[in-house]
């Protein structure tokens, strides 16, 4: 599978969160061509702050691997992770980060903390931006354009 069509994929959770009225965003994690886990956004069925697309995928993922580690696994996003996401990329030791859309505001990547630069990041992925980024990018100003 190319990282496009890994990205359409995560594209396809982000519309699935926006239809739960949910931030659409989306995340999929894959290791060796082999799909792991994939989630979207679910802040608000969950009740949870904490349940972004990438911290739920990483969990899944922990789980069916039965390790925190997941070592080999590359991790798709159509937004730029936050600061909490990029820690949780991290400390699971994501080889690979494509994401779809920046995030000025908020994100935590290539804007803002720049997680991965820090010198107490004790593990930094490749990080691929742009990934999708047309379409991430208008699932997001759609999403918004219908909530104000």
């Amino acid at each position: 599978m190319t990282a496009r069509s890994l990205m359409d994929l995560a594209l396809k959770q982000a519309e699935n969160a926006g239809k739960a009225n949910e931030v659409p965003i989306g995340c999929v994690i894959v290791r060796g061509g082999e799909l792991i886990a994939s989630a979207g956004n679910r802040t608000i069925t969950d009740r949870d702050p904490t349940a972004h697309a990438e911290i739920l995928a990483i969990r899944e993922a922990a789980r069916i691997l039965g390790s925190e580690r997941l070592i080999g696994c590359d991790l798709y996003v159509t937004l730029e992770p936050c600061a909490m996401c990029a820690g949780a990329i991290s400390f699971a030791r994501i080889r690979r980060l494509y994401y779809g859309a920046p995030d000025p505001k908020g994100g935590g990547v290539d804007h803002g903390g720049r997680f991965f630069s820090q010198p107490t990041c004790h593990h930094a992925p490749e990080v691929y931006p742009s990934v999708g980024e047309v379409e991430a990018a208008e699932l997001l100003r759609e999403f918004f354009k219908k909530r104000r």
